[in-house]
């Protein structure tokens, strides 16, 4: 399946109605194309000017995958089946979607979590190669993981260098050092390119391609979509999504993603980071959240939310118009079409809403904050201090303010929600393994019912590459739940050649995170788990409470803290 289909009703609908004729008129799609870093402010130019190469990478990058294939024979040869993908944000989120939909096997490592690191350092070491995928280098997350492996494969009586392959930018540090170190491979990406803009470039074609993914038929693909999307017409689907994203009025700034059939597996993790990344900034933005079919915000009605359906073609037609808009009155869009396709769609849709929501959609002002409040806090690794009070397997911190009398964590959870503004939204960071504790994920749909507003989940460190953005530059219209746990030394990771360790680095994460929020003037409730499976169960328990009776009534504004 490779067309694009869209269909848009209620306020989508008259968004489509009322901005598309005047994109078609003033060549936007042609323009995006032609790379005019003109069409979002003197302010954006020179950022834009130097991102957005993305538009031909269909074209661009097919020199890659002759490379790409030639590698993984190789390695077939020296019997290494097991790819292992060191990255953050775009460049983890992108593989991790193509690999699953494609059905074959990656181990996509965004995490510095000690546990979810010592799985993977586990798993197979003597068939793996790892892929590190770095703009720079410099990323602290991706660095640790390289280190860890490192030391790994050197133990097991392997030749590390020949089982690490390099994704970075043509003559960045990582670059040199890559090629001074003798790794398998260096592969330059596209320098033109965002992180969260990259998915067809060599940041996500390589770890997809060497786990087995058909990256051609993916390139195929976004190829035939883009010689729709580079036209200056109303059926134009990144127009028509873009304008339902940034040009509803009053603007629905809540993106309530749900995939009903599409095919596709994760596509709305990895829209999820494109859009909020793209659009939190400047106190405004649009604020996707991922959720299921049958989730609170689906069928809300909530005056702020737009659904945006992940379809299979036969629900949007078999041509770019689909079935006509505003036929059901409901908020929403329905779209549909191959990976490759839906990629592109979505990037020209983002940088459409850029538009009309008067930002740049390339940058990320916000993003750096988090991480250097997190290297201060590894520098300085001051004492957290004694937490507000302990109940059961969980010790709760917050401001005083926050907290007021609450002594036992439903209390405090309760406090954290009558502080949600009547149009905000909830977001639940876990600096957790994600693999291990997966199924805490189901505790977004239960707080989402609870409080009739949106929820977010995130897994830390890995939101703070994309969420993480519209948490502080977005609208201040959000509330924090964190959830951190408390490794024992003796299940905890060594980074090598650095003073800290993994524990100690997730930990700095969260503070830095919770820091900066603060900072920002966002309430913030932190839950520390002393035993990570009690400590979850209670969790559990004291969220199914909150929806089984406690108030939780959003106030009309933030409450007092």
């Amino acid at each position: 399946m490779s067309s694009l289909g869209f269909r848009a009703s209620g306020a989508a609908a008259d968004a489509v109605a009322a901005h598309v004729p005047t994109l078609v008129q003033e060549r936007i799609a042609s323009r995006i194309t032609a790379r005019d870093a003109t069409l979002w402010g003197p302010d954006a130019e020179p950022e834009a000017g130097k991102r957005l190469g993305w538009v031909s990478l269909a074209e661009t990058s097919r020199p890659l995958v002759a490379e790409i294939l030639a590698l993984r024979d190789e390695l077939a040869a020296d019997g290494v089946t097991h790819i292992v993908l060191a990255g953050m944000g775009g460049s983890s989120l992108a593989p991790e979607v193509i690999t699953r939909t494609a059905g074959v096997d990656l181990t996509v490592l965004d995490a510095t979590d000690p546990q979810q690191v010592a799985s993977a350092l586990g798993d197979r070491i003597a068939e793996t190669a790892l892929v590190v995928s770095s703009k720079s280098g410099s990323t602290v997350e991706t660095d640790s993981q390289r280190r860890a492996f490192i030391r790994a494969f050197t133990d097991a009586g392997l030749d590390a260098a020949s089982r690490i392959v390099v994704v970075t930018d043509p003559g960045s540090p990582m670059d040199e050092a890559s090629r001074a170190a003798g790794y398998r491979h260096v592969f330059n990406a596209d320098p033109t390119v965002g992180g969260r803009y990259s998915a067809l470039t060599a940041f996500g074609l390589v770890p997809s391609g060497l786990a087995g993914a058909d990256i051609e038929r993916l390139l195929d693909d976004a190829e035939e979509a883009g010689e729709h999307l580079r036209e200056d017409a109303e059926d134009n689907i990144g127009l028509r999504l873009g304008a339902a994203l940034g040009g509803t009025r009053p603007l629905r700034d809540k993106i309530v993603i749900v995939d009903e059939g599409s095919g596709i597996t994760g596509f709305a993790d990895w829209a999820e980071q494109l859009i909020a990344e793209s659009t939190g900034k400047l106190g405004r933005g649009v604020l996707p959240v991922v959720a299921g079919p049958d989730s609170p915000e689906v069928t809300s009605g909530a005056a702020d939310v737009l659904v945006v359906r992940l379809v299979g073609d036969d629900d949007t037609g078999s041509d770019a118009q689909g079935s006509p808009d505003g036929q059901d009155g409901r908020d929403q869009v329905a779209v549909s079409g191959s990976l490759g396709g839906l990629m592109l769609a979505f990037e020209y849709a983002t940088a459409v809403a850029g538009r009309l929501l008067g930002i740049n959609p390339f940058d990320q002002p916000d993003v750096e904050s988090a991480k250097e409040a997190a290297r201060g806090m590894l520098d300085a690794r001051p004492d957290a201090g004694d937490p507000a009070f302990t109940d059961g397997a969980i010790e709760v911190r917050g401001d005083a303010g926050l907290l007021g009398d609450a002594g036992t964590v439903r209390q405090a959870v309760a406090a954290l929600l009558r502080e949600l503004p009547a149009n905000g939204y909830l977001a639940v960071m876990a600096y957790l393994d994600r693999l291990a504790y997966a199924d805490l994920a189901g505790i977004r749909d239960t707080l989402a019912g609870a409080t009739g507003r949106p929820v977010t989940f995130g897994w830390g460190p890995r939101f703070l590459h994309s969420t993480g953005q519209y948490h502080k530059g977005g609208p201040a219209q959000g509330v924090y739940l964190q959830v951190t746990a408390t490794t024992e030394p003796g299940d905890d990771v060594a980074i090598p050649d650095r003073p800290y360790t993994f524990g100690q680095l997730i930990t700095a994460q969260a503070a830095g995170d919770a820091q900066v929020l603060g900072e920002h003037g966002r309430p913030v409730l932190r839950l520390n788990l002393t035993d990570r499976a009690a400590g979850v169960a209670q969790l559990r328990e004291v969220v199914d409470g909150l929806r089984q009776g406690t108030s939780t009534e959003p106030t009309e504004g933030h409450g007092t803290r």
